[in-house]
């Protein structure tokens, strides 16, 4: 069966136009320590200011990080704020011939202040905007609109991200949704508070949170999971396909049609800052679906993806390799290290993303005594992640003789599976680990005996790859053999 941690490795390019409010995040930041004495408030004492792209320009980012290909339409102004924001999706990898510059409009910029009290971690005391909500003129409307035909054949999705800074008027979202509809191509959007929601009518997907839902139906939920049934009626009026209700802590809803709501739990995080979450589901969702996952697989990638941004501080685009790697802890069996040789290989993937070090031994491990408790754990210290293979009982009786092994695989295998240095234990019916070298693509190989490394079966192979090799100490009268020998002369 294919896990969601098997078709996330199988990611690919996809192209995403991304229509909005993009803005400019500033995070002062300074020690907040004592009050002004003129006033009862902090006094900042500013000692950095660091940007980021924010609204749109963040769900563009945030797409840039799970491997997609964006294109950028909405509106900056015609001043340093806006040109940081080019200058930033740039490098990026954006296409930003869609940003068109309003010379009688400012550049949106939330401008946070951080403070540090204590020396502990950063608190937002407040925070000043600059902005307009006042509508695009008609001209500037029209050039959008000209990108976004130009660009709808050639992109998989269009997110509509509306912040109510003035872009997302109904004519605008209306023609977006009719061009994309004739081209075949779904729109999601996140909608803005405090306006007519019938803007998005025919939309592919929304991805309301719940208070903006409890203002756009003007009715208050419990803090559980709520009555699905607003959300539906919401849905139906606006003939979307699917509808996802993001829960906080509860994790999100799925509405479909012609399908019973599904609550998608999550799990319980620390939240640190909400800032970008709804951008950062807004883009996993968009880019599960390009690459094919379910709605429920998206929704539960989304749920991850959110998971990870609310645990950091401001809006930061959270990369695949993180997503991976939070699923893969979600899914992976806490019980038990044994994988299956494509499962080991997903999983060892997305430690590789992260950085991390990979040690691979092998062996029979027939009768465990203090020789192999030695071993494994000098093996483990040599890197992040320990993977083991074990030979087959078939391959342990032609190398010890018809007598073995003494143990059978699966009971080898729940021995080795109590060592808590053993991350990964996988079998593999082969004479020698050439192939289980192939497969795992070790950074260390290590072997343990009284052999110099140019005898060693697999030295070639190694050698070729590039991998390291090392052979531990040799640990006389401690092995398998001699421990069965004197059992039996006993």
């Amino acid at each position: 069966m294919s896990t969601l941690l098997n078709k996330l490795a199988g990611f690919g390019d996809f192209t995403v136009l991304v229509v909005g409010d993009f803005m400019l995040d500033e995070f002062l930041y300074g020690d907040a320590e004592r009050l002004s004495p003129d006033a009862p408030v902090p006094v900042l004492r500013s000692d950095r200011l660091e940007r980021t792209a924010g609204g749109s320009a963040n769900v563009a980012s945030c797409l840039m990080g799970l491997g997609g290909r964006v294109h950028c339409c909405g509106v900056v102004g015609d001043d340093e704020a806006g040109q940081w924001l080019r200058e930033d999706l740039s490098a990026r990898g954006c296409v930003i011939d869609g940003l068109v510059t309003d010379a009688g409009r400012p550049t949106t910029v939330k401008r946070s202040i951080v403070g540090l009290a204590q020396h502990r971690h950063p608190q937002k005391m407040f925070r000043v905007d600059v902005e307009t909500t006042d509508p695009v003129s008609d001209s500037i409307e029209g050039q959008l609109l000209a990108v976004i035909g130009a660009s709808v054949d050639s992109v998989d999705i269009i997110c509509l991200e509306d912040y109510g800074k003035g872009v997302c008027s109904e004519t605008l979202c209306q023609s977006v949704i009719e061009l994309a509809r004739a081209a075949g191509v779904p729109v999601f959007v996140d909608p803005a508070n405090g306006v007519d929601w019938t803007r998005y009518a025919g939309a592919t997907t929304m991805t309301p949170n719940r208070t903006e839902l409890e203002q756009a139906i003007d009715h208050r939920f419990p803090d559980s999971v709520p009555d699905p049934e607003p959300a539906t009626a919401m849905m139906e009026r606006l003939e979307l396909d699917t509808m996802v209700l993001t829960l906080d802590r509860h994790g999100s809803m799925l509405l479909q049609r012609d399908a019973e709501p599904l609550h998608v739990p999550t799990t319980t995080r620390s939240v640190y800052d909400v800032t970008g979450a709804g951008d950062m589901v807004l883009a996993a969702l968009a880019a599960g679906r390009a690459n094919g996952l379910s709605w429920t697989e998206s929704v539960e990638f989304s749920n991850a993806a959110a998971g990870l941004e609310v645990e950091v501080f401001g809006a930061q685009p959270i990369p695949l390799s993180s997503v991976r790697r939070e699923i893969m802890l979600r899914q992976a069996p806490m019980d038990r290290s044994v994988r299956a040789p494509e499962e080991l290989a997903t999983e060892l993937a997305v430690h590789r993303e992260a950085g991390q070090r990979i040690v691979l031994t092998n062996g029979c491990f027939d009768v465990v005594h203090a020789g192999h408790v030695a071993y494994l754990r000098e093996a483990a210290n040599l890197g992040d992640v320990l993977v083991v293979g074990v030979n087959v009982d078939e391959e342990v009786a032609k190398q010890k003789g018809p007598e073995r092994p003494v143990y059978p695989l699966q009971q080898r295998l729940d021995i080795l599976s109590e060592f808590r240095c053993i991350d990964y234990l996988v079998a593999f019916p082969e004479a020698t680990a050439h192939e289980l070298i192939r497969a795992v693509q070790p950074d260390i190989y290590v072997k343990g005996g009284d052999y110099r490394p140019e005898e060693i079966n697999e030295h070639d192979l190694v050698t070729e790859l590039g991998i390291e090799l090392r052979v531990l100490g040799h640990r006389p009268g401690l092995s398998s053999t001699s421990v069965i020998e004197r059992m039996a002369d006993g």
